[in-house]
């Protein structure tokens, strides 16, 4: 999908890049708005009891949540789940999709995103998706979020949106995933609309180019603040949500910032400044998720060991 972008050279300083990319992100945002109308959006339903946070206020209009994607609203990573629908409708081989676990394997075992596993992930995304009409992968997208990702929802995060939208606040998906899959996954849940890496395309034609990079750390901030600008948002007022250091830039920019299963960064950095958390993992469930379930990778138990065994060579 057009954020499929979200996979592209990172080693760079890329300030003037980063607001490029939230630029873009924004403007695709809002031009991708999922709701069909604004009552549709406040009788939305949950499965579970929504939690009784202090946040959000009922009526406020100029506030607005801000939710990073994976493992905030999802367990693993949304890109991953893609491969492996367009593996299934056999878009690439085997082989690619044993990378695919393996990176997988390795970002859950490692808990950090790393650079160059990133830089791999995104140029193996690119190479598959060139050349296929952005309107093709949106179609494929949406039977692959029933098949891999519906179920993969976390029931707090997803109450906390809820109560969002029950207080008849705005809720964005803010994500380096392309801004198609990201989209489609906010209007399924009933949310507003997401922010999602935007990857060029000429006549509906992917071309393999990023419009600016990814929507990732510094840029996922710049993001929000163009949307903010352009929605008559006011950021004091906002809330964002997510599980990762990377997105302290983002967190920092509203005056209700949660870490949402937290990596053991933005725990310590939360704790410090007394930003509220929410863990919504169990042990048997951190467990389930840590292994991608990557149909049909015979290979994945032998890539998991190679990648335990590296992280530990590198903490060394």
């Amino acid at each position: 999908m057009a954020g499929l972008g979200w996979l592209t050279p990172r080693r760079r300083s890329a300030t003037a890049r980063s607001v490029l990319a939230g630029e873009a992100a924004a403007e695709a945002a809002r031009k991708t708005s999922v709701a069909e109308d604004e009552a549709a959006l406040l009788t939305g339903t949950s499965d579970e009891a929504p939690e009784e946070p202090a946040f959000p206020v009922a009526g406020d209009d100029r506030a607005a949540a801000f939710f990073d994607l994976d493992n905030t609203v999802m367990q693993g990573a949304a890109i991953f789940h893609f491969g492996r629908g367009l593996y299934k409708r056999k878009f690439f081989e085997r082989r690619e999709l044993t990378r695919f676990a393996w990176q997988q394997a390795w970002f859950r075992l490692a808990g950090v995103e790393d650079p160059e596993h990133m830089q791999d992930a995104r140029d193996s995304a690119l190479s598959i998706v060139k050349g296929h009409r952005v309107s093709e992968l949106m179609s494929i997208g949406e039977e692959i979020y029933d098949e891999y990702m519906a179920d993969r929802i976390w029931p707090g995060t997803r109450a906390l949106a809820q109560a969002h939208l029950d207080a008849g606040q705005r809720v964005w998906l803010v994500t380096a995933a392309p801004v198609e899959t990201a989209t489609i996954i906010a209007r399924r849940l009933g949310l507003t609309g997401a922010l999602g890496t935007v990857a060029e395309s000429v006549d509906g034609v992917y071309t393999g180019r990023l419009v600016g990079e990814p929507l990732h750390g510094p840029a996922k901030a710049e993001a929000v603040r163009a949307l903010a600008a352009a929605e008559d948002l006011d950021l004091d007022r906002c809330a964002a949500y997510s599980d990762s250091h990377n997105d302290i830039p983002m967190l920092s920019l509203v005056g209700h910032p949660y870490a949402i299963n937290p990596d053991t960064k933005l725990r310590k950095h939360a704790r410090a400044r007394d930003w509220r958390l929410r863990d919504y993992r169990t042990g048997r469930k951190a467990a389930k998720v840590g292994i991608p379930a990557a149909a049909g990778v015979g290979a994945l138990a032998g890539g998991t060991a190679a990648a335990l065994a590296l992280h530990r060579r590198r903490r060394r």
